[in-house]
């Protein structure tokens, strides 16, 4: 599980900086970028000192005419309102001053699904960048696709991004929470004019998802929308558990000096009941889940929302500790087509996924019961393939045993040998069917 300690704030080059600390593979990032074929930019990665701690630094140097003006707001330098400073002054970031990019959502698609980086890297890719162009059009108030504008589209904006995208993946990151996060103070020039902090777009995407924001007394800007959406994008639970270990840390730097140390602290952990990492080689085995006790059932039907409405809510939903969640095709009063909405839960998140379902559905009811369930017994372990290493689960019921492929894991390696997906799933399955942990 990855845990970002935002007490300064985060940005989008804070956040790969302090991945590439905790050992993210910099020749994968490298080539990932260069895949992208998006000219006019330059990376360095370096070291800064901030308050006497050595933390990683991540910059991306955009070619082009300066002009006096940030073409955009998520990655630039902050001021009080009537006066201007350069990016020597201000901000977390050492970004250049590029010249004017307009790109609109789709194109951006195009640029990463056209890449050569891993479809999981993709994935989150897009997700960020959905995330960024949703706030920003409810920011501008027009429809996602019709917006054009520099925020999204500039060059540094689609490299930190993809290179956030690229380093999460390789690290395998698929659990993360985040600490509450140092907003700042003052106001921000853009390209639009003089903007209060934190910019709008960071305000849209911390009430869209639930970002806890902390006001702080330091001038400028410490959040990006970059960095929230970031946050958005990854975060799968609200905190840290009760006890863990720290597996390894890493630190990304900020560029401004704050009296406070301007880094944002990444953390690799595991709950303190999770066994410790074995070596490289080792079968990585996992104890077996126990079940939490009383489950709930919870459905109600919905009759008018649109299909991406219902894949939003589910993503909600699971990120807020759901089982499961399923829609079934149903026929309502007056044969009105609806979807019947079923969710499975614990009861420490019974009250919390209510909300979300009223919030975020049109629905006034909600039914729920108590459930039992027979669950078979499960293990997690680790094979070697000759495409990379697949976590296997392994689930028993008497004297048979099954061993079940990660996807994720399975499409990554599908990917790196160029094997169809298919095939390569049935020869790690072949390979792991004799393996008992």
């Amino acid at each position: 599980m990855l845990y970002l300690e935002c007490y300064s704030g985060i940005s989008g080059d804070m956040t790969v900086a302090a991945l590439l600390d905790l050992g993210a593979d910099r020749k994968k990032l490298e080539e990932g970028l260069a895949s992208l074929h998006v000219d006019g930019y330059e990376i360095r990665i370096g070291r800064r000192v901030k308050c006497g701690l050595d933390a990683c630094s991540f910059d991306v140097i955009l070619e082009g005419p300066e002009d006096g003006l940030s073409h955009d707001y998520e990655e630039h330098s902050t001021a009080d309102a009537g006066h201007e400073h350069s990016h020597e002054d201000h901000g977390h970031h050492e970004h250049g001053h590029g010249a004017h990019v307009h790109r609109n959502l789709p194109q951006i698609m195009e640029i990463i699904r056209g890449s050569r980086m891993t479809e999981g890297a993709k994935e989150l890719a897009v997700r960020i960048f959905t995330i960024v162009a949703e706030a920003e059009a409810k920011v501008h108030g027009k429809p996602v696709d019709e917006v054009h504008f520099h925020e999204v589209g500039a060059v540094d904006s689609i490299v930190d991004i993809c290179a956030a995208a690229i380093c999460l993946d390789d690290l395998g990151i698929r659990e993360a929470a985040a600490s509450e996060i140092a907003a700042g103070s003052g106001h921000v020039r853009c390209q639009h004019g003089i903007l209060p902090v934190p910019v709008p777009a960071v305000t849209a995407i911390a009430e869209q998802y639930g970002l806890v924001l902390r006001a702080s007394d330091q001038k400028g800007e410490m959040v990006t929308p970059t960095g929230a959406a970031i946050l958005a994008g990854i975060c799968s639970r609200d905190a840290l558990p009760a006890s863990y270990r720290i597996v390894k840390s890493g630190m990304g730097a900020g560029k401004k000096d704050f009296p406070k140390a301007n880094v944002l602290r990444a953390y690799l952990i595991e709950e303190a009941g999770e066994k410790p990492a074995l070596q490289s080689g080792e079968p990585e085995k996992k104890e077996e889940k126990t079940d939490p006790g009383t489950l709930w059932t919870l459905e109600t039907n919905i009759d008018d929302v649109t299909g991406e409405a219902l894949g939003y809510v589910m993503d909600r939903l699971l990120k807020a500790g759901a089982r499961d969640v399923c829609y079934i095709p149903a026929f309502m009063k007056k044969s009105r087509p609806a979807y019947l909405m079923k969710v499975i839960c614990e009861e420490r998140d019974r009250e919390a996924i209510e909300d979300l379902i009223f919030c975020h559905t049109t629905t006034i009811g909600i039914r729920r019961y108590p459930i039992e369930r027979t669950v078979l017994p499960r293990k997690m372990f680790s094979l070697e393939t000759p495409y990379g290493t697949v976590r296997v689960k392994q689930v028993r019921r008497g004297e048979m045993v099954f061993n079940y492929p990660e996807y994720e894991d399975v499409a990554r390696c599908a990917d790196v040998s160029g094997r169809p997906f298919q095939e390569t799933y049935e020869e790690v399955r072949r390979l792991a069917r004799r393996i008992r942990v």
